[in-house]
């Protein structure tokens, strides 16, 4: 055999591997391509792809009681998650007939331009107020809604002056809290809860504990609730910040107007720190 007959076969079999047509010339037959079409394995069909998965949640704790969660791993990066109590309790329909603002899309504005995602813990009766921003809020990827009970009473007393709820009603105001979010067309609905308040005890973990979620609270308070000042409260959140942090705000122009300020300084301080915004669930997942 010559060179260049060896050199033909050796171009030959390259092409072919590239793709041409399995008669071209020059090409040489394998065993596979003389075994019967019969005999051959029949092609195996790819399993199905699984189904995305959903947010992260918590295993119950002791006596299955529902799981807390304050805060990420204090090892992780750079990472804090801030979040925003969209408050309005179940007696203020009439002073939001006239002309109280319990949202603020001004706040909401400002994170879409600053790119930052937040977890936005929403009143049933927030919801039914203001259906176009919850579901405004509930379709943008960079946002999640979470569950802050429909009434915004309190799951425990004493609780700031919050009414209080019976036990047996406390499950009821998750359930009717989820139900009046989604009727808005809210579709990034996570199963997570806060208590109104912050308060609870093992009586309202326990109450809770059939609807399988987590109830989120925080390790950094920002001080926004009523204040005025937000040089106070940024300077409240910055000192309090660490890897992993949860940040408790409000988005309520009645109770906080000065949050969107607040955040308008506390964003680029951070980043400027090295720090990444993540939803709660981002932070849950480690």
């Amino acid at each position: 055999m010559t060179v260049m007959t060896v050199l033909g076969a050796v171009l030959g079999g390259g092409v072919v591997g590239c793709g041409s047509s399995g008669n071209a010339r020059g090409e040489t037959s394998t065993a596979a391509d003389r075994t019967p079409s019969a005999t051959r394995a029949p092609a195996r069909t790819p399993p199905p792809a699984a189904p995305p998965a959903g947010p992260p949640t918590m295993a119950p704790g002791p006596a299955g009681l529902t799981p807390v969660f304050k805060r990420g791993l204090k090892s992780a990066e750079k990472v804090v998650a801030l979040t925003f109590d969209a408050d309005m309790t179940a007696d203020e329909g009439q002073r939001a007939a006239e002309g109280e603002h319990f949202d603020n899309p001004e706040l909401i504005a400002l994170l879409r331009r600053l790119k930052v995602p937040a977890t936005v813990f929403m009143t049933g009766r927030w919801a039914e107020e203001y259906p176009a921003q919850a579901r405004s809020i509930g379709t943008d990827p960079l946002f999640e809604i979470a569950n802050h009970s429909y009434s915004h009473y309190a799951f425990t007393s004493p609780c700031y002056g919050l009414p209080a709820l019976e036990q047996d009603a406390m499950r009821g105001e998750v359930e009717r809290a989820f139900g009046a979010i989604r009727e808005t067309g809210a579709r990034n609905v996570v199963p997570y809860f806060r208590f109104p308040g912050g308060c609870y005890d093992d009586a309202s973990l326990r109450a809770l504990a059939p609807e399988r979620v987590t109830a989120v609270q925080w390790d950094v308070v920002s001080g926004d609730a009523f204040a005025t000042d937000a040089d106070s409260v940024t300077e409240q959140v910055l000192d309090g910040v660490r890897p992993g942090s949860l940040v408790v705000m409000h988005c309520t122009r009645s109770a906080a107007p000065v949050t969107d300020e607040a955040v308008g300084q506390v964003v680029p301080e951070l980043r400027k720190r090295g720090y990444r915004f993540v939803k709660v669930s981002e932070l849950m997942s480690g």
